[in-house]
């Protein structure tokens, strides 16, 4: 191994491996109630401009705040258990092999998991540097770039 390869983690990643990865725990600051489990896939393999997330949301918490970005686009492919997504003004039960994909300026949206079982899914799109995200029912606006946040009102 070279020393510019010294530091570069293997492009694959093993059922095995994965089971392994800890489940990171993040509460959303605008919703208390978004609780979300999840193993940075992408980051894993060393991939920079693309996030992937395995993500497991208990039963009666939500994925996130009700929320649309201006830059990054984002999708979910649901893998187990069910949801509920709201998008925009519509709401849609959800389950295994259902695909939601959000470009920019999409509605915003959420999934909530009011079933009995772990909504399980994968979620990834862009990381880019910078992003603007909105949150409707908040009524907050974040500028982040990197890992900065600044909050406004909208």
């Amino acid at each position: 191994m070279t020393e510019s390869t010294a530091h570069v983690p293997s492009p694959f990643l093993s059922a095995a491996a994965i089971a392994a990865l800890p489940e990171q725990v993040f509460v959303h600051p605008l919703n208390p109630q978004a609780v979300r489990h999840s193993k940075a896939l992408a980051a894993a393999v060393g991939c920079i401009h693309l996030g992937v997330h395995w993500v497991r949301v208990a039963p009666g918490d939500d994925s996130t705040a009700y929320h649309r970005h201006r830059g990054e686009e984002e999708f979910i492919y649901i893998l187990s258990g069910r949801g509920r997504a709201t998008i925009g003004g519509d709401t849609f039960d959800v389950q295994p092999g259902d695909f939601m994909g959000f470009p920019p300026n999409s509605p915003a949206h959420m999934l909530s998991n009011p079933f009995n079982t772990d909504l399980i899914y994968l979620m990834g799109g862009t990381h880019l540097d910078y992003d603007v995200c909105e949150y409707p029912h908040a009524g907050q606006r974040i500028y982040r770039v990197g890992d900065r946040r600044l909050y406004e009102q909208m």
